[in-house]
C-alpha cells in the first residue's frame, strides 16, 4: 500500500466509483457481498489497491498547497519536478491569526490596521523521491490543497519587495 485506506466516510462518499471499480475487476455487487464474508483478505486487498488508485488521482492533480497556523502560513507550488515554498509570519501582532477562513486582501487589510510586521521568506527544493509520496506526507502533516490564490499574492509580495 503507497498510502492509506480510505476510511468509511471517504468510501461511502466514493460509492459510485468503488462500483466502477469493482466492474472493471469483474466483481458485480452480489459476488462484493458474498466476498465480504468468505474473503476478507481479498475484500482488504482490493480496498487498498482502490485506496491507492484514488490518493494517486488526486495527488497527481496537487499544483497547491497550503499551511497555516496562527502567526504563521506556508503555500508550496508543487512542480513536477521541485516544490516551491513562499511563506509569511507575523510579529509585532497579537490579533492576527492566519487560520480564521478569510480572502487575502481581508488578511492584508488587517496586518495594516495591526501594524503588524511581516517576514516574507521562500526557498525552493526538488522532491527526495517520490512527488506524489512527499506531497501526501505533508498532507498527513496538516496541509491542504488550495487553488493558488494565496501563493499568487504572496508571490506578487515577494516581487514588489526585489
Amino acid at each position: 500500500m503507497k498510502y492509506r485506506l480510505l476510511d468509511k466516510e471517504e468510501l461511502v462518499e466514493m460509492e459510485t466509483e468503488f462500483i466502477r471499480f469493482l466492474a472493471t475487476n469483474s466483481i458485480p455487487g452480489p459476488d462484493w457481498e458474498k466476498m465480504k464474508t468468505t474473503q476478507p483478505k481479498r475484500v482488504n486487498s482490493l480496498i487498498e489497491e482502490f485506496s491507492d488508485l484514488v490518493f494517486e488521482k488526486i495527488l497527481l492533480g496537487v499544483e497547491f498547497l497550503e499551511m497555516k497556523i496562527t502567526n504563521d502560513v506556508k503555500v508550496f507550488r508543487c512542480g513536477k519536478e521541485k516544490i516551491e515554498l513562499i511563506g509569511l509570519s507575523v510579529e509585532g501582532a497579537k490579533n492576527i491569526d492566519f487560520t480564521k477562513d478569510q480572502s487575502p486582501a481581508d488578511m492584508m487589510a488587517h496586518f495594516k490596521k495591526e501594524g503588524a510586521q511581516l517576514k516574507l521568506y521562500q526557498a525552493e527544493k526538488g522532491y527526495k523521491g517520490n512527488r506524489e509520496r512527499e506531497l501526501f506526507s505533508m498532507l498527513e502533516g496538516g496541509c491542504v490543497i488550495s487553488n493558488g490564490e494565496l501563493f499568487a499574492t504572496l508571490e506578487g509580495l515577494r516581487n514588489v519587495k526585489q
